[in-house]
């Protein structure tokens, strides 16, 4: 086995972590993502990964199996348990996403990000455009009222209220996959959002493409909400290329808990 492919440290947890013995899932998932253990590479066999972390065969059993049911390993007789490519791995797992987070060197997850929200966002502006009551609308302006008095991009304030303007575009589509698919990438956005705001150059700026989508909605007007939300995004795209170029992303983000959704439509942080 290659020392890429090799997992060191029997404890694999720091400071007031939990025992790997209660968080070997946890464990085995952040070395993958990290390139602790690398794509391609096979972890030990049954025997050394119980000896090693000193754990039972059915919590390894049970950790192994998640890891397959995610896309992350794949294991052949005779060939072991592979790693396989990011490609494959399921992102919207709450341990993938949790472990993806804390290692935002992982540009292709982020690019991916980026990408599904020029797809989904332009046309839940739309359709929010259409469908949003008034209440909705009002939360939208509610979360474009906190961008402004954050006075600044790199504030967390300005992240939170950021993810709360998108969320509450989308739960105004009226569309519930649209809204189940936030809701599963909510922690990712907001990761996503602290990074590329760090590269923004203009708060002004930033709030003038925010007012526009806003004020589509209010208008009812379906094809100006798409534009000014593709606009919006492409932005986003922009920016997240400069801040991984820089080196801007190579920070830690945010807490382990995803936010939560309230039931007026708009998050809230677990």
């Amino acid at each position: 086995m290659s020392e890429t492919g090799r997992i060191n440290g029997r404890n694999g947890a720091k400071g007031g972590r939990r025992p790997v013995k209660d968080n070997l899932l946890h464990v085995l998932v952040d070395k993958i993502v990290s390139g602790e253990i690398a794509e391609g590479s096979t972890l030990p066999n049954e025997a050394e990964l119980k000896e090693h972390y000193g754990v039972s065969r059915t919590t390894l059993r049970e950790s192994m199996q998640h890891l397959v049911a995610q896309g992350m390993v794949r294991s052949r007789t005779r060939a072991g348990t592979i790693v396989m490519p990011r490609e494959q791995w399921n992102y919207l797992d709450p341990i993938v996403l949790d472990a993806a987070m804390r290692h935002p060197k992982d540009e292709r997850f982020y690019k991916s990000l980026v990408d599904a929200r020029l797809v989904l966002e332009p046309a839940a502006a739309a359709a929010a455009a259409e469908n949003a009551t008034t209440r909705q609308i009002m939360v939208i302006a509610e979360a474009f009222d906190d961008m402004v008095a954050a006075h600044s991009l790199y504030t967390d304030a300005w992240s939170d209220a950021d993810l709360e303007f998108h969320t509450a575009i989308i739960n105004a589509s009226g569309n519930w996959v649209f809204r189940q698919f936030a809701t599963a990438i909510g922690a990712a956005l907001l990761a996503s959002f602290r990074i590329t705001n760090r590269a923004s150059q203009s708060h002004e700026r930033a709030l003038d493409i925010h007012r526009a989508v806003l004020e589509a909605i209010r208008m009812r007007d379906r094809e100006g909400a798409r534009r000014a939300m593709e606009v919006l995004v492409n932005g986003a795209r922009r920016e997240l290329a400069e801040a991984l170029s820089l080196g801007k992303g190579d920070m830690p983000i945010l807490p382990r808990k995803a936010p939560v959704m309230r039931s007026s439509g708009s998050p809230k942080k677990a």
